[in-house]
């Protein structure tokens, strides 16, 4: 994890409340590769390459396919993706973009429906944590370091193919 243009490192200058956020982060019970879907989707939204960078790798790391990866930004569209899935997509969504127009009761029935109680709870606390993340990482212009060492190495033509 890298920061850019001199900006604040949360971990160091308020480590026990980065503690407890990432403490709140690995305490959400989701199936593996949904969580995975609910963060690089959420990541998107928010223009957080940092996280994009970091759950795109998990996700293959644990199996995902690239062609469901790529999907995601255009996940209506796509054929790949279970009701389950587009319905946590769906409320993802609508949570990361809370201020436009909330959850619709219509869609949060629908979840209720496809996920029991508990898992509907872990599920809105997965989202709230990815958008928690994400707020952190763009307002601190973080940069994945695999990614940051990488580039700098490369050449420019490579940077911007």
């Amino acid at each position: 994890m890298t920061e850019r243009n001199g900006r604040i490192k949360l971990r160091d200058e308020a480590p026990a409340v980065y503690r407890a956020m990432a403490a709140f982060d690995r305490s959400i019970t989701l199936d593996p590769a949904l969580r995975e879907l609910v963060k690089i989707r959420a990541s998107q939204l928010n223009g957080c390459a940092y996280c994009i960078e970091m759950h795109t790798r998990a996700a293959r790391a644990a199996g995902e396919s690239e062609q469901r990866i790529y999907a995601l930004a255009a996940w209506r569209e796509s054929p790949r993706f279970s009701q389950r899935e587009r319905i946590a997509l769906e409320l993802t969504d609508a949570v990361t973009r809370i201020g436009e127009n909330g959850v619709p009761d219509a869609l949060y029935h629908a979840a209720a429906i496809e996920f029991a109680p508990t898992e509907l709870a872990n599920l809105i606390l997965a989202i709230t944590a990815i958008n928690a993340w994400n707020r952190v990482a763009v307002s601190t212009s973080l940069v994945y370091s695999e990614t940051a060492t990488q580039l700098a190495s490369e050449p420019r033509a490579a940077q911007s193919a």
